[in-house]
């Protein structure tokens, strides 16, 4: 599956596959978003994290993205919402915010959503099955439909698709690799009764 990225000025401008607003053109599927937004309307700039960079993106409203992949050049933007992103993240990172409260907007399938709803409500320090979020959504037999979902995460970390994991305990794939996976567990557990 192939990603259009149109640089801009702010970080990237994505486009969806669904939107054929360009001469009749269909493009493939990036993560974040299933609109096109113009370049004064989305922002983005890299967060650096105990885990590495990753890369923030929002318009003036909600976050879109959180990526450990470094999506965009050296010109970089800030909004309100990617300030109270970044905030949240120290909190979060130095062990005294279990629930963020940035502002996220979702666009996917009415199956992802759901399971990335389902994802968000999985508490601080907590791990699930694949199985049990299938359950959650009320679609017990699409363990592999809930893997691709969220494996799709559009908000990583802020929308915790690292406490999901195999339903005999093993650590299952992550987008930024399961070392960063287990570190997230890892300190979540140690932090589970700090706020």
């Amino acid at each position: 599956m192939r990603r259009i990225f149109f640089p801009s000025r702010n970080g990237y401008w994505l486009l969806h596959n669904e939107l054929k607003l360009i001469r009749g053109w269909s493009l493939a599927s990036p993560p974040i978003s299933q609109y096109a937004y113009t370049m004064s309307n989305l922002f983005s700039t890299t967060y650096e994290s105990p885990l590495g960079t990753l890369t923030l993106t929002s318009n003036q409203d909600a976050l879109l993205g959180v990526s450990f992949i470094s999506k965009i050049r050296e010109e970089q933007e800030s909004s309100p919402v990617l300030e109270m992103a970044m905030q949240q993240l120290d909190a979060y990172f130095k062990g005294k915010l279990q629930q963020f409260t940035v502002p996220l907007e979702l666009h996917g399938t009415a199956f992802q959503e759901s399971v990335w709803k389902a994802l968000s409500l999985v508490p601080y320090g907590t791990v699930v099955s694949y199985q049990d979020i299938a359950i959650a959504i009320g679609n017990p037999k699409a363990l592999r439909a809930v893997g691709m979902a969220n494996n799709k995460n559009p908000i990583s970390i802020i929308i915790p698709c690292h406490r999901v994991i195999g339903k005999q305990g093993s650590l299952t794939g992550y987008a930024g690799g399961l070392d960063k996976k287990q570190w997230l567990l890892s300190h979540e557990r140690a932090n589970q009764s700090n706020t």
